[in-house]
């Protein structure tokens, strides 16, 4: 559902309290200046559809992505799972599995519409940096980690005090987000982020559904030529569509990746 412009360091605890990062990984070193931070995680933003387009240009990769829809007892009531072949210059194979139980399997999605849950509430396209997205949170420099043995900076945001724009329902969720991104401190790529939701979120006033729980998070993985592709997409979510507690928990992943030119 959500597509704003480039990055902005979009991610926070979703499981796990901000801050409990395993000492082992942690680098003790002099931290870059938040500014210069923000401004070269800026210029990466702004390549980042020019590298998305290169990787699936060059690289082939199977995608599999899982829905799995529960009543508020945690019962599973819809299972839904995805797998398409990407291959650079060729039509795309997909396959898809459907497990039922009781209802109607929903369209994969996050958001609560009538009586289905469905949309994107995020992608990591939603939080690139612009100037939009940099007046609605307030950023900090957390500490520095190593991700698969490279140096990555830890990145906090939360909504900033005061009336922010609220134009759409995407409006909505990213003004009660708040989280953790981790930049790569070699090309200030998002290394991978983790989000939730700081407020309950009305769809439609309240009236059709709400959102009151909502976990996000990715990582991204570096070609050995330096593109950047997403490894892992989870996210979880709990809310109301209509008078149905909805449970919805979706996970993606790509593997076999290969390049092929």
């Amino acid at each position: 559902m959500i597509k704003t412009a480039r990055f902005i360091a979009l991610a926070v605890w979703s499981l796990l309290p901000i801050g409990s990062v395993a000492q082992s990984n942690v680098i003790s070193a002099s931290l870059p200046p938040i500014d210069l931070v923000v401004q070269r995680a800026v210029a990466e933003a702004n390549q980042e559809t020019d590298q998305d387009r290169a990787f699936k240009q060059q690289y082939s990769y199977t995608r599999t992505r899982t829905t799995e829809y529960r009543d508020a007892d945690g019962d599973l009531k819809d299972r839904e799972q995805k797998t398409d072949s990407h291959q650079p210059n060729a039509a795309r194979a997909t396959t898809r599995q459907v497990t039922q139980k009781n209802l109607p399997a929903p369209t994969t999605g996050a958001t609560i519409q009538g009586d289905k849950v469905h949309g994107k509430a995020f992608s990591r396209s939603d939080f690139l940096l612009n100037p939009d997205l940099l007046n609605r949170f307030q950023i900090t420099l957390a500490g520095r980690e190593t991700i698969n043995g490279r140096p990555a900076l830890m990145v906090d945001f939360a909504p900033k005090n005061g009336n922010l724009p609220e134009s759409s329902i995407k409006d909505r969720f990213i003004n009660r987000a708040a989280g953790r991104v981790w930049l790569d401190e070699s090309d200030y790529a998002m290394v991978k982020a983790d989000l939730h939701l700081t407020q309950k979120v009305n769809v439609l006033g309240g009236l059709v559904g709400a959102v009151w729980k909502f976990n996000y998070s990715f990582e991204r993985e570096r070609t050995d030529d330096g593109l950047w592709f997403v490894r892992n997409v989870n996210w979880h979510l709990e809310g109301r569509a209509v008078v149905l507690h909805r449970v919805v928990d979706y996970h993606e992943q790509l593997t076999d990746v290969r390049k092929t030119k």
